[in-house]
């Protein structure tokens, strides 16, 4: 998760907002098993939201691997603590996506230039979100769509957490 979340903070508020997405589904979906770690999870998404509304676009401050990887730490010790890994992988789709993106363009590259000799993309560029750039998508127009699928995987994600706690 953390690797994800790093992969995902390459435009402004992309990993942030995504973040607090998934902290938010996460927390409705742990809040039968333990409700501390639903407040835990419900300050991590507020914090989040500080951070974008103090640093929203054009960004002045960078978040870096050490707020990323704490959010990616964050999130997958919440579904530790409670066994809840389905609403994970849910609730942060749009971070497995990213992570996913780059592990499935360095796999094709490799395994294209073992087969043809010259090394060939799925992407224009890895991670996902640059593919879309690339292809003449504005970055608040990226930022906004991750934004409405986070926030649906989100209820889903809360949806699952409930039914199967």
């Amino acid at each position: 998760m953390g690797s994800g979340i790093d992969l995902t903070d390459g435009l402004d508020g992309l990993a942030g907002g995504t973040a607090a997405l998934a902290f938010i589904g996460m927390s409705v979906a742990v809040l039968p098993i333990c409700s501390e770690l639903a407040i835990f999870g419900a300050s991590m998404a507020g914090a989040c939201v500080g951070f974008l509304l103090h640093n929203r676009y054009k960004a002045s401050v960078f978040m870096g691997d050490t707020g990323s990887l704490a959010l990616g730490a964050a999130l997958a010790a919440m579904a530790a603590c409670t066994g809840m890994f389905l609403p994970l992988c849910i609730s942060s789709g749009i971070i497995v996506l990213e992570a996913s993106s780059v592990i499935m363009q360095v796999g094709y590259f490799r395994a294209s230039k073992c087969l043809w000799g010259a090394g060939r993309r799925l992407f224009l560029m890895a991670p996902f979100h640059h593919h879309l750039e690339l292809c003449g998508f504005k970055e608040p127009i990226i930022v906004a769509g991750a934004y409405v699928v986070s926030c649906l995987l989100a209820v889903i994600a809360g949806y699952v957490g409930l039914i199967s706690a």
